[in-house]
Formats: structure tokens, sequence, C-alpha cells
């Protein structure tokens, strides 16, 4: 307990799924915890549960994909605490086209592949610059930007697949112009994971199956032969985030239950 105390951290996404599970433990540890995301009573259902371990929360409505909302969002931050030591890079998703095989590679629709860059890579960017100049001027700080098991492999749509790759490339590039200013920047990777983003009976379609039996494939792509829950991805964020792992930067780190290993 307490491994982040007095901290301040941001997590994107941070309504539902792993976003929520990581701020949650956050707060466990004794961080001040912000979270954002479009979907205000999402948020403040993890703020109250924020509350409800005794820690400090605040729900930011914001879009990822808006410049303006990160600014403000990191802005109403430092007005609120003063400082913003971690920064969990979460946001993130599949957004649709307008055909059926809109996301695939010979038929892309060019605003859709632009619109899944931008969520998946572009705003991780624009968030970690933001926040950068107060880590900085402190000399601490820490950003997890959170992969995929496609940031690795392919098998995953061409935009999704490619922005997820970029991370990683971000990451290293970021955590390299950094690494003698007290800031770490890493990249956490779930595999299959029991989110709302996973639609199982979307993917039972897609695979000749049922939901059942997408969930049995997905789970037999890894080796423990199952789809993690978000909490378990928690515990490694912490350790990102703690003093613990100040030698540790430019990492890509795997939380998957094995995935395609």
């Amino acid at each position: 307990m307490n491994r982040l105390k007095e901290r301040v951290a941001l997590v994107t996404g941070g309504g539902r799924g792993i976003g929520r599970a990581i701020a949650l433990a956050f707060a466990r540890e004794g961080a001040k915890v912000a979270v954002s995301s479009r979907t205000t009573e999402e948020l403040e259902s993890v703020v109250a549960e924020i509350t409800a371990l005794d820690a400090e929360g605040v729900a930011i409505t914001a879009d990822a994909m808006s410049l303006e909302d990160t600014q403000e969002c990191i802005q109403t931050i430092i007005q609120r605490w003063g400082r913003i030591d971690i920064l969990v890079n979460n946001a993130g998703g599949v957004i649709p086209g307008n055909t059926p095989l809109g996301l695939l590679s010979a038929t892309h629709e060019d605003q859709a592949f632009i619109d899944n860059l931008f969520l998946n890579l572009v705003s991780v960017q624009r968030a970690s610059r933001e926040a950068l100049p107060h880590m900085l001027a402190q000399k601490h700080g820490r950003i997890i930007n959170i992969g995929s098991g496609y940031a690795k492999t392919g098998g995953g749509l061409p935009a999704y697949t490619a922005a997820k790759h970029g991370v990683i490339g971000l990451t290293r590039a970021m955590a390299t112009e950094v690494a003698t200013q007290g800031v770490t920047v890493n990249c956490l990777c779930p595999g299959w994971t029991n989110t709302k983003l996973v639609d199982w009976d979307a993917l039972g379609i897609a695979w000749g199956t049922d939901a059942e039996g997408a969930q049995a494939r997905a789970a037999a792509e890894t080796i423990q032969n199952r789809v993690l829950e978000p909490e378990e991805l928690a515990p490694m964020a912490v350790l990102l985030a703690s003093e613990e792992c100040a030698g540790m930067t430019g990492q890509v780190v795997s939380v998957d239950g094995g995935y395609k290993v």
C-alpha cells in the first residue's frame, strides 16, 4: 500500500475496462486519480469507487481525439493538484467504417484509416506532449502507453495494428529523449481481455461461430488458454508507475496469458 502516495495520475479511457482497473489500483496505492473519457456517467461511477477507497478522484469528460479536450484535461489536473506524475494512455479502440469491408486492407476507407490511427496513436502523442513539460519541470514522471497483442504481431485490422505498432515506436522514441530527466516511458500490452471493447457476438459472426466459440478461439491463442480480466493488468501498471521501476524505460511489457508466444 501507498506505493504511489501523493502522486497524481491521469488514466485516459478510465471509465471502464482496463482503464477503470488501473485507476482503482492507483487509488489503492495512495494516488490522486483523474479519469477521462467521453462518458460522464461511467467516469463518475469510477470516481465514486475511488472515493470509497479514501482516495481523491476527479472525472473529466474529454474526447481523446480532441486537442482542445486533451489540453483542458491536463490543465484541470494541474489547477486542481498542481502536478501530474503519471499518465496512462489507455484510450483507444476501433472506429468502424461505413461499410462491412471498410476496415480491410484492399477496401479500407481512407477516413476510417485516418480516424483509427488518430484514436490509437496520435491521441497518445498529444496527451504525452501536454503532460511531459510538467513532468520534466518536476524531474519526475511516468508515462504508460497501453498497447495490444497486435502491437507486436499481425492479424488485427490494418489501421488498428499499424497504430499499435506505432505506439511501441513512439514509446521508445519518447523514452530515449527524456531518459536522463527523471521520466520513464513504457508500453504495457494486453492480449485478449474481457472488456466492452471486445464484442464476442460480432467476433463470432466474423469467425463463423457464436460468442462462446469466439471466446474459445481467442483463449486458444494464449498458452494459458484463457481470456484475461482487466484487473490482471493493474498490478503491472502500478509497478511501472512506482519508484521501484525508476530504472525501467523504453520497454514493452505484456500481460496477456502468453498471447501467440
